[in-house]
């Protein structure tokens, strides 16, 4: 296994990681498992991965390295033979509006060159089909194919006057900065209702443009501009960071639609008269990746041959790992995490570099067992040209891919952090490792529970969806499963419309964390712990804090001291003062049950339910943690190291406990070891168990065969799926041969 030589890691001791000793074999895929929290990102993301970044960006001229990303030095004693690291996480792309898959991937340059020179009529270079440049965006919607328009009436209460609060849209209130724009304009009665404002008023008031006030009150700024209502806040909020903190009330104002001029292409008109055999370069960013390849293979001219074989090569590579059903002008905020990581995969697919190390955390996410297929051959593709492979994945249907695997534990947090297992494949299936046992467990099914009630979707055609119809029972545990991009959001997106009553929304996106959330924070339980504190001492609560009277004086709260060393790394270091504690000694002298407030925030909840088992309503929800998976994080832990599965059992934990609901949850499963998602399986039977309905899409195998009901989604994804394949006990689809999961539960069980 070693022939080919070994990356060393040696006294690796980064987070839980308890000063081990490892040989990786090059050349070859290495598997990294076990339960969540154990420490296989430590070692392999934030020591391995760091490392390797940390030296190739010191081998750059200092002035250079000024720009680059900062790495900390991870706590390793050495390692040997580390080659270049690429790593290709589980990270969404951006949200920026003009970021298109074919913009992210280089496609759009590569065509608008294409159009450039063999289309006809010729109207100019390559920057004239950009709708990302003056020369080619559309004026009216300056190239972001979309306009967005504003509700007047929703911003304002005709009834008021301005200082009784007559606009109504977010931080437009009294007294705020943003009101006194318009009380200190000079412009209106402040107390005059709006419904008496005449027309020119109220013109002022909604849609003035930005100018220099003439002859303008005292209070008015000297150098402030005057806008009115719509215009600032399409220029100030809409499109803008402070957007996401508004999301809720800019639904309620805003509507956007397609641009009337361009209608949704982004160009100029002039520019969609250049066409190649028949279609502008906007009716090919609207195809598919397949159809375009065909495309690209109808284009004979021979000055371009070179440009479309480039073109071809990059795209088929997306292709041949899955993604042949999105489309170029699919916008990359839209992307799965998943998607993403596989665009980035089929990236380097085409890549002439070798001898790298290419580390990816669970490339499994988001996939189908039909998906992994091609992922596997990706990955192989990538070992054979000569490259090492590093993957932290939990799927039973990746990790036999491994040439190597190693499994990390024995539990999670200060529990675990050591080498269980190093070996084959197949020694790990012939070992007692808890990773080894349920690799040979086969899959269980349940006699699901009967059902009566369902909400009844009928001709459903919401995006890819194909005049679905369809019963979705209540009361019970349904699946709703299909490779990536079939259409099973969709049918869920429908589902919504149709529940009356309030459901509760569990799908991955952020829980709006920022560096102070912690699961403290989140369950809203960090005041009652200073309570405790402040009670046990007769003491006060502000005391407690390590952003008030509590902070340690050196640090400031933060835990370490940050020296700037200009083009260097800056140099972090444990604080001297207080170790790191975040605290001063008198926060520090306090003590509740024997320890002290930062030993508290340090503790993993599962030790933390034990501490406060006395107090119910900290208990009480710390349990929920355990029920959901996540008693290996610590109370202080910041959010944003959270994976989206993670986030979403966060969510799930905090509704735990209530009847007669709706729960729709999305890949609740991501990130966790089989162990873990044996217990939420058992979570999940007792929510239902206490009156409520789940819909759970998910590929995980595990779940499915515990379900209720199945409804498979497929077969393929985008145009090629939007059909349902199969509606049914999860037992009988495995005798439903055009059934994808049928098929994949069926093939588990005979590996086994």
């Amino acid at each position: 296994m070693f022939e080919r030589g070994a990356i060393e890691v040696v006294d690796a001791y980064q987070n839980n990681l308890k000063h081990i000793n490892l040989k990786i074999p090059k050349y070859a895929i290495t598997v990294f498992c076990g339960l969540s929290g154990s420490g296989k990102s430590s070692l392999v993301f934030d020591t391995i991965a760091a490392a390797s970044r940390r030296e190739l960006n010191e081998t750059f001229p200092s002035f250079t390295q000024q720009y680059l990303p900062k790495y900390g030095q991870p706590h390793v004693k050495d390692i040997e033979h580390l080659p270049v690291a690429i790593v290709i996480e589980q990270k969404r792309i951006g949200k920026n509006a003009r970021s298109t898959l074919s913009t992210y991937t280089g496609i759009y340059s590569l065509l608008r060159l294409l159009f450039s020179r063999a289309g006809q009529p010729f109207i100019g270079y390559s920057d004239t089909f950009s709708f990302n440049l003056p020369q080619g965006m559309c004026k009216t919607c300056q190239g972001l194919g979309y306009v967005d328009d504003i509700d007047a009436n929703a911003l304002i209460d005709s009834s008021k006057s301005l200082n009784q609060g007559a606009i109504t849209f977010v931080s437009f209130g009294p007294n705020t900065w943003r009101w006194r724009r318009y009380v200190y304009s000079g412009l209106f009665d402040n107390d005059k209702p709006l419904k008496d404002y005449t027309k020119k008023e109220m013109n002022n008031l909604l849609y003035a443009p930005q100018h220099t006030l003439k002859n303008a009150p005292v209070k008015w700024p000297r150098t402030a501009l005057y806008e009115g209502l719509i215009p600032r806040i399409k220029r100030s909020i809409i499109g803008k960071k402070e957007a996401q903190h508004h999301k809720e009330a800019l639904a309620k104002i805003a509507t956007r639609k397609p641009c009337p001029a361009c209608h949704g292409t982004r160009l100029r008109p002039e520019v969609l008269t250049c066409k190649i055999n028949g279609l502008n370069i906007a009716q090919v960013l609207q195809m598919d990746m397949v159809h375009v390849l065909k495309f690209l293979a109808s284009i004979k001219t021979p000055l371009v041959q070179d440009l479309i074989r480039e073109l071809s090569t990059k795209i088929q590579s997306l292709v041949d790992i899955g993604l042949g059903y999105l489309t170029l002008d699919r916008r990359t905020e839209t992307l799965s995490g998943g998607e993403t990581q596989r665009i980035k995969i089929a990236k380097f697919l085409t890549s002439s570099l070798v001898d790298m190390v290419y580390i990816l955390d669970e490339p499994s996410v988001g996939l189908h067992p039909h998906d992994i297929q091609l992922i596997k051959k990706a990955l192989k593709n990538l070992k054979n040209k000569g490259n090492t492979i590093l993957v932290v994945e939990h799927n039973p249907e990746l990790i036999p891919i491994a040439d190597y695997v190693v499994e990390i534990g024995p539990k999670a947090g200060i529990d675990g952090g050591q080498i269980t297992f190093t070996g084959t494949y197949q020694e790990m299936l012939d070992s007692n490792t808890m990773t080894g046992k349920y690799l040979k467990q086969k899959l269980e099914f349940k006699t699901p529970r009967k059902f009566t009630k369902t909400i009844s979707l009928k001709n459903v055609t919401t995006h890819n969806l194909k005049n679905v119809n369809d019963d979705i029972p209540l009361g019970i545990e349904t699946v709703i499963s299909g490779v990536a991009g079939s259409g099973k959001s969709s049918l869920v997106d429908t589902l919504k419309t149709k529940l009356h009553n309030p459901y509760i929304d569990l799908a991955q996106a952020s829980i709006g964390v920022n560096i102070r959330s912690t699961p403290m924070t989140y369950l809203n339980i960090l005041d009652d712990v200073r309570k405790l504190f402040a009670q046990t001492n007769h003491v006060g609560t502000s005391l407690f804090s390590y952003n008030g009277k509590g902070a340690c004086p050196r640090c400031k709260g933060k835990g370490v001291t940050i020296t700037n060393m200009a083009f260097m790394y800056p140099v972090v270091q444990e604080c001297e003062m207080c170790h790191g504690k975040r605290y001063n000694e008198k926060a520090l002298s306090y003590l509740y049950h024997g320890k002290n407030i930062s030993e508290v925030l340090n503790m993993p909840i599962q030790e933390a339910i034990d501490f406060f088992k006395d107090t119910p309503k900290i208990y009480d929800k710390l349990v929920n943690m355990a029920k959901v998976g996540l008693d290996y994080l610590t109370l202080g832990q910041p959010l944003t190291t959270l994976s989206g599965g993670e986030q979403q059992r966060l969510k799930l934990a905090v509704q735990l406990n209530k009847t007669g609901t709706v729960y729709l949850l999305d890949e609740p499963t991501a990130g966790l070891h089989m162990k873990d998602v044996k217990k939420l399986v058992t979570l999940f039977d007792s929510l239902v168990d206490a009156g409520n309905t789940l819909i759970i899409v998910e590929h995980n195998l595990q779940v499915i065969s515990q379900a209720d009901w199945l409804i498979d989604v497929g077969p393929d994804a985008g145009i090629y799926g939007g059909e349902i394949l199969y509606a049914g006990t999860p037992k009988d689809s495995m005798k439903v041969s055009k059934s994808r999961t049928g098929v994949a539960l069926k093939d588990y069980n005979l590996e086994r």
